[in-house]
């Protein structure tokens, strides 16, 4: 029987190396996926996961998987790359999955291309340069963590907007003395009709650290024929 499953070659004599690959793409995929999913965002651990162990698995059957037709015919060429880059072109579908467009707003660009990179990690952990793995995933990690903290130095902070649903018996006179009374700076004042009863009237502030945003909505309530406050993103 053992005789039997020697001739299957159920494991070969590149599992040890192909073991260790594999386990080495699912900690360093992770990594960059605990990240992701510390900050609730669509693709976290399990996504990066898969594809850095699935990048990984693609890699070793491209240098692996088709050791046995090699050696048994001499006409067959060896191309360890043929199928790595089907993955790097394929693995955009899953990137774009993550990206949702809200009128001007996009989100979610860092997250498909830390997918696309760790596809690249397990390829990478795959070909068995352990060394550019790590230190790659060290510069993601880096550049995921760090760099956004050091965007917002420079980043301008985007208006507060207010979305006020009202009927049209409002005076716009009436909203502004609202936030007059409460030290908010106006912006840009933009009026929306939705039908011939009902109005959008969209307040951008400044944005402010200490606004009260219950206190100042109770206040809008207060007016005439306002219906629904919200803010708006």
């Amino acid at each position: 029987m053992f005789e039997y499953l020697d001739e299957l070659e159920l494991i070969g004599d590149n599992f040890n190396i192909i073991m260790l690959r594999i386990l080495i793409a699912l900690i360093l995929s992770g990594v960059i996926g605990f990240e992701r999913e510390l900050k609730n965002h669509s693709a976290g651990f399990r996504t990066h996961i898969l594809v850095g162990v699935g990048a990984c698995l693609m890699m070793l059957l491209s240098l692996y998987g088709f050791e046995t037709l090699i050696d048994a015919y001499d006409n067959i060429r060896f191309d360890p790359t043929r199928i790595p880059s089907y993955v790097i072109s394929g693995i955009g579908f899953l990137g774009a999955g993550t990206i949702i467009v809200n009128g001007m707003t996009i989100r979610g660009l860092t997250t498909a291309a830390s997918i696309w990179t760790v596809a690249g990690l397990g390829l990478v952990v795959g070909a068995g340069m352990y060394g550019a793995a790590v230190f790659t995933t060290f510069i993601i990690l880096l550049s995921l963590i760090f760099l956004n903290n050091f965007e917002k130095l420079f980043r301008k902070e985007k208006p507060y907007q207010i979305e006020i649903t009202a009927l049209p018996g409002l005076t716009i006179n009436s909203v502004v003395s609202v936030f007059e009374s409460c030290s908010l700076a106006i912006k840009q004042v933009q009026i929306e009709r939705i039908d011939e009863d009902l109005r959008n009237i969209i307040v951008k502030i400044a944005p402010y650290k200490n606004l009260n945003q219950v206190e100042l909505f109770e206040d809008i309530s207060k007016i005439d024929y306002v219906k629904n406050i919200s803010e708006r993103k």
